[in-house]
């Protein structure tokens, strides 16, 4: 029935209260009400946010890449390397779409030396500078590039090359085919414990590498895990992410209310332990087929994350119920993971006995379960059909009047990006 329906696609008028945005305080980051994904678009069981004057594609044929400033400031640091802009791409299929713009699949023309990508196929997400500034996320935009450009990770998309126009911002990142997590897990309905058990080390292994630099990812979900053409998980979109330090607390609201971890939403303050409840969330719903706590009322869905005891099922496994336990502890000093050494605590739990991590690291430990129907590297079957089958109807954008708020964007990874960790 999922299946079925997800060829079927509609776009319904977005209601008030499904908004993505934490409007008692709009300077600070998103809360997903709605369960959405700000990469590639919402999730199919919930309507995009809405755009302004409905110009809710934009218009690419914008030459200059980078303002006057930058351009001077980056010509004296980089005098001989070229600078990226909208033009150098061609624009193939819409992907998605999130709360500051589009995603789309391009083609980098003339080819791509600073790729392991044959024919330069992207991902190229498109962000409004004047939502941006409006909704007060100019900071957060800012930490997603920042971030990007400091994370090299096996099962993480990497960042290629950013950019800007005066009215819009580019991350250009791997375009990763076989669909999102969320795609599968609704097509199959529930993993079995063994194929979650490699989908889980990596993500395990993926957020371990970020807490190593201080990186807190505070969105994961399913809607924000892309799985590859040969079935590893890839974590995406870090527009809620923040540098913290060990012993520092971040007390902004941010995340998507299913999978955010209790002190988030008592507001007492959180740091990477709070990633290590995502994780938990995520794993019980690939093997139960829904998140530990549900409700249709926002406000209950949050005194049931906060209140109430965690309901496992009799089929799980006692290492399976285990690893869940140490994981969804409301507590997040009793939590599993928490610590300077968590992450060797998870990744040493018995559910994961059978994972050689250097294996796995390595990308040698194969999936059981790979994407059906993806044939090469501009195949969008696995992507939702209310995106890939949007027209490709450029719409200006208008561009900011105040300030430089986007000095320094423009970045181009290292050549060769996988020569070395």
């Amino acid at each position: 029935m999922a299946s079925s329906n997800l060829t079927n696609l509609t776009i319904p008028p977005i209601s008030s209260s499904s908004r993505p945005f934490n409007d008692s305080n709009p300077t600070s980051p998103q809360v997903i009400h709605s369960r959405s994904h700000s990469f590639v678009g919402p999730s199919p069981r919930f309507p995009p946010p809405p755009s302004d004057n409905n110009n809710s594609l934009f218009f690419l044929d914008e030459l200059t890449s980078n303002s006057d400033e930058e351009e001077e400031n980056e010509e004296i640091q980089q005098p001989l390397q070229h600078k990226f802009g909208p033009a150098d791409f061609q624009i193939l299929r819409v992907v998605g779409q999130g709360a500051f713009g589009k995603v789309f699949m391009v083609r980098k023309k003339g080819g791509d030396s600073n790729s392991n990508s044959s024919n330069g196929i992207f991902a190229m997400k498109v962000m409004r500078k004047d939502n941006i500034i409006k909704k007060n996320h100019v900071d957060y935009m800012k930490a997603e590039r920042d971030i990007l450009t400091k994370v090299l990770h096996p099962f993480i998309v990497p960042l290629r090359y950013s950019f800007q126009t005066k009215s819009k911002l580019y991350l250009i990142l791997d375009f990763i085919n076989g669909g999102h997590l969320f795609f599968h897990l609704c097509r199959q309905g529930i993993f079995s414990e063994d194929e979650a058990r490699i989908y889980t080390a990596e993500i395990v292994s993926a957020v371990s590498h970020l807490h190593s630099k201080g990186i807190v990812h505070r969105d994961l979900k399913p809607e924000n895990i892309l799985m590859d053409s040969h079935g590893h998980v890839m974590l995406t979109d870090f527009g809620m992410s923040k540098e913290i330090e060990e012993s520092q607390r971040s007390n902004s609201m941010c995340g998507t209310t299913e999978y955010m971890a209790p002190e988030i939403l008592l507001g007492k303050g959180h740091n990477k332990d709070a990633d290590w409840w995502s994780v938990g969330a995520l794993l019980y719903e690939m093997i139960t087929g829904k998140a530990p706590f549900t409700h249709t009322n926002r406000k209950k869905l949050q005194e049931k994350i906060i209140k109430e005891k965690v309901k496992f099922p009799p089929y799980l496994t006692s290492d399976a119920h285990s690893l869940l336990k140490g994981l969804l502890q409301k507590d997040p000093s009793t939590r599993l993971g928490s610590g300077p050494n968590g992450d060797e605590q998870i990744k040493n739990h018995k559910w994961f006995k059978s994972i050689n991590w250097t294996k796995l690291e390595a990308r040698e430990v194969q999936p059981k379960f790979k994407p059906a129907d993806v044939a090469g590297k501009e195949c969008t079957a696995n992507f939702d059909r209310c995106w890939t089958t949007m027209p490709l109807e450029d719409s200006p954008a208008s561009t900011p009047t105040a300030g430089d708020h986007f000095q320094g964007y423009t970045y181009v990874a290292p050549n060769p990006w996988l020569s070395s960790r």
